[in-house]
């Protein structure tokens, strides 16, 4: 079963598309990526799962039910935008006002649970508005967390956090899905960080899915490619592709596709009187998966 299915979702404003026909699935257990430009549509796409939206068209699922059923909307648990809490009031406070809005029983030891998982068991009685910048997006996930979720939605949950957060943020995203069951869907534009930890990846564009893929299935497929640097970048170029070579000039070097073995081509540059200022070896990762998809590179 999936966590989320979404089939030819829709949605405008004033006249402009923000979702065009989105079709989605993330599968449960999951830490699913969530990329895409600025306007894209992920925002608008999380917000019509938690019902913040009213899609104009369009089918969301969750768990094999509709996404407005009483039930599975239990199962949901988000942080989108900003936490929502009261700056003056303390973590615990705060924590505690939302899980009597939940209607939970164990309030405390609910509250104690998920201080735990977010790693901020010392910081109960902090004032929130004390708080740093990671500890008040910890503190956001931990509010999602409340009533054991199946399914959480963090909207740029690791933007502006130093190397520190985000390396804090990683172990909690991966501790959440491995060890509580919860399957996570993800946006962030720091794609270096959700590469080290996504199994999944939905990529959009303008409103529609241009590409969902596994982790697994990416790395497979990812290309390897030699970079080259030379004095005369032009030249260069044409005698490698003179040679039956895979290259293109792309942002001040050679990308070449293909090279199992870089003796034989360093020796043909040097035999052609070409002086090598870098040459390295180079496989894809998402970032540049990424930039070839928008590009209309990589179907």
């Amino acid at each position: 079963m999936n966590a989320i299915e979404i089939r030819g979702l829709t949605k405008c404003f004033r006249g402009m598309y923000a979702l065009d026909g989105l079709n989605m699935t993330v599968p449960q257990g999951a830490i699913y990526g969530f990329i895409g430009e600025n306007g894209s549509g992920k925002s608008t796409t999380e917000k019509c799962i938690c019902g913040h939206l009213v899609p104009d068209k369009g089918k969301i699922t969750l768990f094999g039910k509709p996404y407005t059923d009483a039930g599975v909307r239990a199962k949901l648990g988000a942080l989108i935008e900003n936490t929502g809490c009261f700056p003056s009031s303390s973590v615990h406070a705060n924590l505690m006002m939302q899980a009597i809005n939940l209607g939970l029983k164990d309030r405390e030891g609910e509250i104690r649970r998920v201080l735990k998982i977010v790693r901020m068991e010392e910081h109960a009685k902090l004032t929130f508005k004390k708080c740093s910048l990671g500890m008040k997006q910890r503190i956001g996930i931990a509010m999602a967390l409340l009533g054991d979720p199946a399914l959480l939605i963090l909207d740029e949950p690791i933007n502006g956090l130093d190397a520190d957060g985000m390396r804090l943020m990683r172990e909690i995203l991966v501790d959440i899905t491995k060890n509580y069951g919860c399957t996570v869907l993800i946006s962030s534009h720091i794609l270096g960080e959700l590469e080290k930890i996504a199994t999944h990846y939905g990529i959009l564009r303008q409103g529609k899915m241009i590409k969902e893929i596994a982790a697994s299935e990416m790395d497979g497929r990812a290309k390897a490619y030699v970079s080259l640097r030379t004095e005369d970048m032009l030249s260069a170029l044409a005698l490698v592709r003179g040679v039956g070579c895979r290259a293109e000039l792309t942002e001040g070097e050679l990308r070449l596709y293909g090279v199992e073995e870089t003796g034989g081509l360093s020796a043909l540059l040097l035999q052609n009187g070409q002086r090598i200022l870098e040459l390295k070896k180079h496989k894809i990762g998402l970032e540049e998966y990424y930039e070839d998809l928008m590009r209309g590179r990589e179907a």
